[in-house]
C-alpha cells in the first residue's frame, strides 16, 4: 500500500479550537459558566471535555501561526456557531441569563421560532453560541445528542 495514498477522515470531529485574545480570561468565563477544564490543560491550551470531544482554547496568535494565517484578527460574521441544546423551552432563557452573568454578551434573547425556542450569546472573544430547544432533537439522560433519534 502506498503510504502517501489519500485517506478520507472518518465522520467525526474530536476538537473544537477557539482562538481567544486572553486564554486566562477566557478560562475564567467558561468556568463561570460552570465548565471544568481538563487536568491536562495548561496556561496556553485549555481543554474542556464535552463527552467524546473537547472544546479547546488557545491564543489567537498561536492558532493563526499554527494554521499559517497571514493575519491574527478576524472581522464580520464568521458563519460559525456552537449550539447548546436545552432540555426545555424555559431553559433557553435561563442558560442565556447565566452566560450573560458569566461575562458573555446577549445577541438575541430567547425567542419563539418556527422550530422551537432559541437565542444567542457571544463569549468574551465574540464566538457565537446558540441556545436552542426543539422537540425534534433526541437527548439521552446524560444530555448526549442522538442524531436522527437513534439510540445506541
Amino acid at each position: 500500500m502506498n503510504p502517501l495514498a489519500a485517506l478520507p477522515p472518518s465522520q467525526r470531529l474530536h476538537l473544537i479550537l477557539l482562538g481567544v485574545n486572553d486564554v486566562a480570561a477566557s478560562l475564567r468565563f467558561y468556568q463561570a459558566l460552570g465548565w471544568q477544564p481538563a487536568a491536562s490543560s495548561n496556561e496556553g491550551f485549555v481543554k474542556f471535555d464535552l463527552g467524546g470531544y473537547a472544546l479547546c482554547l488557545l491564543s489567537r496568535a498561536a492558532f493563526a501561526a499554527d494554521a499559517l494565517s497571514p493575519t491574527v484578527s478576524g472581522s464580520g460574521f464568521a458563519g460559525v456557531g456552537l449550539v447548546y441544546l436545552a432540555r426545555s423551552p424555559d431553559e433557553v432563557a435561563q442558560v442565556l441569563a447565566h452566560a450573560v452573568a458569566a461575562g458573555g454578551t446577549l445577541v438575541k434573547p430567547a425567542t419563539r421560532t418556527d422550530w422551537g425556542v432559541a437565542g444567542y450569546f457571544k463569549d468574551p472573544d465574540g464566538h457565537l453560541f446558540e441556545v436552542d430547544y426543539e422537540d425534534g432533537w433526541v437527548l439521552d439522560p446524560a444530555h448526549r445528542l442522538h442524531v436522527d433519534g437513534i439510540q445506541p
